[in-house]
């Protein structure tokens, strides 16, 4: 995996309304990307609400909020409008984001094995250099460990 303090990947890929975002376009501000398995599992869904209730949250903190799979733009816009999701999700059917961070690995699954997205968040400061990783992340808990981890460097910085 990557680690904090290595330069961030940049990428270009399609929105849930189908255009293009890529993650240079937003330097200036820290970004948080999460990758998840799939659109509309119970996992998947519990980590994209929780992103969304604690939405504003990140927005006053000049925080974007990414999530990335491999599912289609299609699939992106019927999960995105069915929760009313705020944040970018962006496609990568072709594996090229989530090959770059590393989060393409071997899943074991009742004893079966095959490849899959392991859910991961990267947090990625304003010059796009990785600031924090979390691996393997749990979807119900994810969100807020993010945001009290942003909150935590407010507070340093503000001791300083």
């Amino acid at each position: 995996m990557l680690e904090a303090g290595m330069k961030a990947p940049d990428f270009t890929l399609r929105n849930a309304k189908d255009q293009e975002v890529s993650l240079s376009s937003l330097r200036g501000q820290k970004v948080i990307v999460y990758f998840y398995p799939r659109d509309n599992t119970p996992g998947c869904t519990r980590e994209a609400l929780n992103y969304k209730e604690l939405y504003e949250a990140f927005q006053a903190r000049q925080v974007e909020v990414i999530g990335i799979s491999k599912d289609s733009v299609k699939s992106h816009d019927k999960f995105a409008c069915k929760y009313e999701l705020p944040f970018i999700l962006l496609s990568d059917p072709e594996l090229q984001a989530i090959q770059a961070y590393d989060v393409w690995q071997e899943k074991k699954l009742y004893g079966k094995v095959s490849m899959g997205v392991v859910r991961s968040t990267y947090v990625i400061d304003e010059n796009g250099m990785i600031l924090k990783v979390y691996p393997k992340v749990k979807p119900d808990l994810n969100a807020r460990e993010v945001l009290d981890y942003l909150d935590s460097l407010q507070d340093n910085a503000n001791k300083n």
